[in-house]
């Protein structure tokens, strides 16, 4: 399912400040990109304790609890965890990966806030949250009157966002740094097969882990633990990240004309990652219009078109996937057709592959 509106960590809090208080809101959205924090930092905005539910492991009786004979009649009585006395957060996670008979017994307990003859405290708060069937979770139809009792929003994640909260919480410096020169590479679709992928959870466990091996930190660690929390393609290039940050190759300084490109056999990941940050500082820095350009997007264009050219010379794969268009984006027209006047034998060769 998509939502109609997407929103972004920090627009979804304030849009849950303002509709969740008054009617239950469903977050769908990827693993891994934050629904659930996002739910919990909310509920202590709002000064009420969060109770979270696992769909995927829930029975009936869990919601509507077993009968019991109080006062020679039978009643249902629901679960402790549920029936609280005080306001407070209920959080339905997974909500969509539970069996119709649960999603049934959710039925009143969204709608009216009510189970059986238990009534949820004035002020209490009912939220749900789930994964989407393209992203190979666990999930199964929700019922159209399940649907139509709350709000649908779809969190996607932001860059910007993770990064602030993630300097906030002092993740580990190399991720910081890294995913400073490759935004592109906070989140990824999770794959078809049984593989780690890339998301803002997997780089917050990949930074737990560099924190507890500290100075002790080996090669062989560093690609246990890269490749047990990213996509390969990613984790091949943090791989190469930190051996760049280790030697003394930086792309700002090839930029600024104080290092060249690394050209030893050895450091062919190093290029390799070095080639690509330099793609996406150019599709992020320069504008998609020649309208847009200033004196400091001309002098990056014209390094920029040196430095392809010096790349070229040492792989002209490398120089190809700088000027490629990669996962829908490239690099503005205008910046290609300078690139086809003054190294066409490079684009040339793309076109023609």
């Amino acid at each position: 399912m998509n939502a109609a509106q997407t929103l972004t960590p920090k627009s979804l809090a304030d849009f849950l400040l303002h509709v969740a208080v008054i009617r239950p809101v469903f977050i769908w959205g990827p693993p891994g990109i934050g629904k659930s924090s996002i739910v919990q930092r909310f509920a202590q905005e709002v000064g009420l304790p969060c109770v979270s539910l696992l769909g995927s492991q829930l029975a009936p009786e869990d919601l509507i609890g077993v009968p019991q004979i109080v006062g020679g009649k039978s009643r249902f009585c629901p679960p402790t965890v549920i029936a609280r006395e005080e306001p407070y957060c209920l959080f339905l996670d997974e909500l969509n990966a539970c069996s119709q008979e649960v999603q049934k017994a959710f039925y009143s307990l969204i709608h009216e806030r009510r189970l059986g003859e238990y009534q949820l405290p004035s002020g209490s708060i009912v939220l749900g949250a789930g994964n989407r069937a393209q992203d190979s979770a666990i999930v199964k139809p929700m019922s159209s009157a399940l649907m139509n009792r709350m709000v649908h929003v779809q969190l996607q994640a932001s860059h910007r966002d993770w990064m602030e909260w993630a300097y906030q919480n002092e993740l580990h410096p190399l991720v910081l740094d890294y995913l400073q020169n490759r935004p592109d590479h906070l989140w990824s679709q999770p794959p078809k097969t049984e593989e780690p992928f890339s998301t803002p959870r997997s780089w917050h466990m990949l930074s737990d882990g560099l924190r507890e091996y500290g100075d002790d930190l080996t090669d062989t660690a560093l690609e246990l633990l890269a490749c047990g929390c990213l996509t390969p393609s990613h984790a091949g290039q943090f791989k190469a990240f930190v051996k760049q940050v280790r030697s003394r190759y930086r792309l700002g300084a090839i930029l600024e004309g104080k290092l060249s490109w690394p050209h030893a056999p050895e450091d062919r990941d190093v290029l390799y990652f070095l080639s690509q940050s330099l793609r996406a500082h150019l599709v992020k820095e320069l504008p998609a219009t020649r309208e847009g350009l200033g004196a400091q997007h001309r002098e990056l264009a014209h390094r920029a078109k040196a430095l392809i050219k010096d790349l070229a010379a040492l792989s002209f794969e490398m120089a190809q996937m700088v000027v490629a268009r990669q996962d829908g984006q490239g690099l503005p027209d205008w910046f290609l057709m300078e690139v086809v006047r003054d190294l066409p034998r490079l684009v040339e060769k793309r076109h023609g592959a």
